[in-house]
């Protein structure tokens, strides 16, 4: 959905075409127009530095060039005036009723609004959330269960086509461990040392013997495997309950052993074999990995014959490219910093691009307050604190925005008192609320019998400097979600909302938007409820991009 500001960059790039066309100018049409909302409105409603830029080429100062394109500019009808700054910046104020117009693009456009094609044709494999399917989801787990979904939503939201999928780390050590410790409850001996602790090893075991009573007569091996595939389904099950009451939902459950026991493994070795980049040392397979910048290179076959772990990785990187994936994007924990060269070289191995083929975003640790002091046990895992525990504690809103609201690369603390009261600090309450306070002032509207909509629209009515300062807030919504898709950060939006509550609320103090005791409505009030409208729509917008509720009333 195109904003002012997508308009804008389409009419200096017409006006460097007709500089160019007369002589005025030598050089080409950049691609994209640098252009900037000044945080001081007095400088113009958008700044460009594109003068700067065609300066060189062209051999003229850059003040040179701005005033070239500045003829072209002042004609154009939505536009006021056209000032330039300093070594060549191009100020550019929009006339009231040309800027207002944003409020029709963005109720005509309704839930499109802000949704953009820059990665239309792009099919991306998002996988986040890597757990092995031995115990409930943790707080690990949860910060990507949040920020993976957003991140899902946002990236549809720029056109690609998204699928996400979940990674079960079902093969291993692990596994058997986990088998005898379930096996060890049911029969009422002590769990293994080394084996799964906590209330749920029991739960599962109770679930396990209701199921399948008969479980006890088998005997050895057998016993072990029906016990650890019993509590294994069980487990899984659990995970995928608790993750679709956070709202977060996956297309594709991928199976670790399916890799295995699909010859997937050995295709990759053989495709990677084509490649030229594997080699035999010391009875062992390799993948030269230091040809593309790994720190060493990574066994693939031990001597004796067994597979790595990498074996798997790489088989699974090969495997999403060939089901038709252009992005395979990894989201991986805190303790994974290593993966990003391994990975990248291995899509590098692979023949592929390792700049555009292979994203990995490394997400750090949660730190969870209460009452002052850390919260570290869980009652039901044993150790840490897990996903269900922490919507318990705050709701499924309150964890999922704060979760999303920072920069995955670092670390973060949750305030858990914070997040219970309903007062300005708690973030999502004050994004929230901001759209009840919206829908209540359209509800009230309604019951006055003022005339809204765009029939009733008058776009030159709104010439406050707050009303400008709310347009130039919603007119920023598509550039923010094409950004945060981009550079993968979808706090980004969180953000955002936030700023946008806070320009409404300095609107609404300032503007009377409701006329007082008998006054007669007025094509101003009229004009300052679609205002309202347009904004209680871009916040629903952004609040949808995150999976969190955009509530009517509070």
């Amino acid at each position: 959905m195109s904003s002012h500001s997508d308009l804008l960059a389409a009419q200096i790039q017409a006006a460097i075409s007709h500089a160019i066309e007369r002589g005025d100018l030598i050089g080409t049409v950049p691609a994209t127009i640098p252009l900037e909302r000044p945080k001081n409105r007095d400088h113009g409603d958008y700044a460009s530095s594109i003068a700067l830029q065609l300066a060189k080429p062209a051999g003229k100062n850059p003040r040179e060039v701005a005033e070239l394109l500045k003829k072209d500019l002042e004609k154009l009808p939505e536009v006021s005036s056209v000032d330039i700054a300093g070594p060549g910046f191009i100020n550019i104020k929009l006339n009231r009723a040309s800027q207002a117009d944003l409020v029709r693009t963005i109720l005509s456009a309704k839930e499109s609004y802000g949704k953009g094609t820059a990665l239309a044709g792009v099919k991306i494999n998002l996988e986040f959330i890597s757990a092995n399917p031995t115990g409930p989801l943790h707080l690990g787990h949860t910060r990507w269960a949040a920020v993976g979904d957003a991140l899902g939503r946002v990236l549809s939201a720029a056109g690609a086509e998204v699928v996400r999928e979940f990674y079960i780390n079902d093969r291993g050590n692990q596994m058997d461990l986990f088998g005898q410790s379930v096996q060890a409850a049911a029969l009422g001996q002590p769990i293994p040392e080394d084996g799964y602790q906590g209330e749920y090893i029991a739960d599962l075991a109770k679930e396990v013997l209701a199921e399948n009573p008969e479980i006890i007569k088998l005997e050895g091996e057998s016993r072990l495997v029906a016990f650890r595939e019993a509590a294994y389904k069980l487990q899984l099950k659990d995970q995928q309950r608790v993750l679709d009451t956070f709202n977060t939902h996956f297309d594709v459950w991928f199976s670790e052993r399916s890799l295995h026991d699909g010859g997937s493994v050995e295709h990759g070795l053989e495709k990677l074999r084509a490649q030229g980049h594997v080699f035999e040392l010391d009875g062992a397979t390799w993948l030269r990995t230091t040809d593309f910048g790994d720190d060493k290179d990574r066994v693939l076959v031990k001597a004796n014959g067994d597979l790595t772990y990498f074996s798997s990785d790489t088989a699974y990187y090969i495997n999403k490219r060939e089901r038709g994936f252009d992005i395979c994007i990894y989201m991986l924990g805190a303790d994974h910093h290593g993966y990003i060269h391994r990975l990248k070289a291995t899509a590098a191995c692979a023949g592929d691009n390792p700049e555009y083929n292979i994203d990995v975003l490394i997400g750090q640790l949660v730190k969870i307050m209460e009452g002052g002091e850390e919260v570290k046990l869980s009652k039901r895992a044993g150790t840490i604190i897990t996903l269900e525990e922490l919507v318990e504690k705050v709701g499924v809103d309150a964890a999922r925005y704060t979760l999303i609201r920072y920069p995955v690369d670092t670390p973060m603390v949750m305030d858990l008192d914070i997040l219970k009261r309903n007062t300005n600090e708690n973030p999502v309450y004050y994004v929230q609320y901001a759209h009840a306070r919206i829908a209540a002032v359209l509800r009230n509207a309604a019951e006055l019998n003022i005339a809204s909509g765009l029939d009733n629209f008058d776009p030159a009515q709104l010439s406050h400097d707050r009303e400008n300062e709310l347009l130039g807030s919603l007119a920023e919504f598509p550039r923010i979600v094409a950004s945060a898709a981009e550079l993968r950060e979808p706090h980004r939006i969180a953000r955002y909302l936030e700023e946008l509550a806070g320009v409404y609320h300095g609107f609404y103090a300032d503007c009377r938007v409701l006329p007082m005791g008998d006054e007669p409505a007025t094509a101003l009030h009229s004009a300052r409820l679609n205002l309202c409208a347009a904004t209680l729509q871009v916040l629903k917008n952004g609040l949808l991009l995150l999976g969190v509720s955009a509530p009517e009333r509070m």
